[in-house]
């Protein structure tokens, strides 16, 4: 596996083509006008930085490795760090522009970035790992800060990754400095919480969701793309609630038990093979996509992003889509599933879990004071369920979708905090 950057995805399935899609539809609806659409379209800040790599055989690699500040308006930068072969710049913008618009939607005073390296951490030792993140935390160094910029794990990346970050920073300071990334172990000043907050989150609006679609959640049937950080205990926790979860999917394949799966013995499964494939209470799925077409209440895509597009939105089955990725449905796959009467539930509230309690854990370290799991939970909540009534009310007013309405509220936000700042000089 080298460090080379993935090839550019198809006009449709370009993550930056839908953010500035979205983008100009809110700003077309609050008729801010092309100034104030060029300046919400630009990132403010964006570094690509070379990271060499010692290879355990001796031998030297050279990855890339990317940071982009989407906005600053607001507070200091925040947003994961990513190591998966298919980074690019294009996607990173994009992921940038939509942790922007999260943390406006759900009242956290922190502008978007994100950032990335270009390669597959599967075919790489920890040491290597360890060795790729210490290099790009150095070079991307300048600019990162627990009052400037502040990164969280995302795909590829774990509780230890940020460890690493967080030393490597700290070290070159001369001190401990604790805010200066998020999703740390709790030994190192982590959040109780964080753990499972963006399955948290994205389970509290699918409720919400399903209830406002007066279908009852026990017994309600669910298919979870992804098994990750997200989708895995998104699925434990929606059957914790009474969701018959039919279906579930990983990069290898896609397992289906229409009576539901036994959630708690797949994740052993998991634990124990690396993959949902080979659960023996299920039956496989000819073709990973297919869970995305099953006949089901609702659908979770959490893997990544683009997987809803023009070639199969016309094949969903689901009444409700919850998004637990990034970007999973592209644009034109929107307007099929709002013609089709899909409600979906968009990324920027459904996943922001994660972000509300990475908030909470830099508080917390900025305070010396950290709180108990009960209270991070309940916080939590509570900023979910103010967050889904302000979209769903908004949507409600203008007859508009739920994209359109999160967008739109966060867009508004973060343009009254450009307006109120002024342009310097």
């Amino acid at each position: 596996m080298t460090g080379t950057l993935a090839a550019a995805p198809t006009h449709d399935r370009n993550p930056l083509v839908a953010a500035r899609s979205q983008l100009a539809d809110a700003i077309a609806a609050l008729d801010y006008g092309p100034g104030m659409l060029d300046m919400l379209a630009t990132p403010r800040r964006e570094v690509t930085v070379s990271v060499p790599l010692r290879r355990d055989d001796g031998s030297v690699e050279v990855l890339v490795g990317h940071r982009v500040q989407h906005n600053l308006s607001r507070g200091p930068a925040k947003g994961g760090v990513r190591f998966s072969p298919d980074v690019t710049l294009d996607e990173v913008r994009a992921l940038a522009m939509w942790m922007t618009w999260k943390c406006a939607l759900v009242n956290i005073p922190y502008g978007g970035a994100k950032g990335g390296v270009a390669f597959d951490p599967r075919g790489y030792s920890r040491g290597e790992i360890q060795r790729v993140t210490r290099r790009y935390t150095s070079e991307i160094m300048p600019i990162l800060g627990p009052t400037t910029d502040i990164p969280a794990p995302d795909i590829g990346t774990d509780e230890q990754v940020m460890s690493w970050m967080m030393d490597t920073y700290s070290v070159n300071r001369g001190h401990t400095v604790l805010g200066v990334v998020t999703g740390k172990p709790v030994a190192l000043g982590g959040s109780l919480g964080r753990a499972s907050a963006t399955s948290r989150g994205v389970v509290h609006v699918a409720l919400a969701a399903l209830a406002h679609r007066g279908i009852v959640a026990a017994g309600a049937t669910a298919a979870v793309q992804g098994f990750g950080k997200v989708g895995r205990d998104a699925a434990r926790l929606l059957a914790e609630a009474g969701v018959r979860v039919v279906a579930v999917s990983d990069q290898y394949g896609a397992v289906h038990d229409p009576a539901g799966l036994g959630v708690p013995a797949l994740m052993r499964h998991v634990d124990e093979t690396g993959s949902v494939v080979g659960f023996a209470a299920s039956e496989p799925l000819d073709d990973g996509e297919e869970l995305l077409h099953l006949d089901v209440d609702l659908l979770v895509p959490a893997a990544v992003e683009a997987v809803l597009n023009a070639d199969n939105a016309h094949r969903v089955r689901a009444s409700v889509i919850t998004e637990g990725a990034n970007g999973p449905t592209t644009p034109a796959a929107d307007a099929v599933l709002e013609a089709a009467g899909v409600l979906v539930v968009p990324d920027i509230l459904a996943n922001a879990g994660g972000v509300i309690v990475s908030y909470f854990e830099w508080v917390q370290a900025n305070q010396a004071y950290w709180w108990s799991e009960d209270d991070v939970n309940a916080r939590l909540a509570e900023r979910m369920q103010a967050a889904w009534e302000g979209v769903v009310g908004y949507a409600a007013r203008r007859d508009i979708s739920l994209r359109r309405a999160a967008t739109t509220l966060a867009v508004e936000t973060v343009a009254n905090a450009h307006l109120a700042r002024g342009l310097y000089p």
